[in-house]
């Protein structure tokens, strides 16, 4: 099941850099020629995260 737009998952910290998941709702989904799926999240303060969706997990 691919995400939509809206749909709550979770970032890795891979990704972020940070020391535990943070948790955020999907505003865009990119089908990328070299990546595959993108994703990306905001989270509750504004903060945006984008990656291959291997880093993301739903919430």
């Amino acid at each position: 099941m691919e995400p939509n737009i809206g749909d709550k998952m979770k970032v890795s910290p891979e990704l972020t850099g940070l020391d535990h998941w943070i948790q955020g709702e999907i505003i865009d989904v990119e089908h990328n020629p070299f990546l595959g799926l993108v994703l990306s999240i905001k989270d509750n303060i504004g903060r945006i995260f984008f990656g291959q969706s291997k880093y993301f997990s739903y919430a």
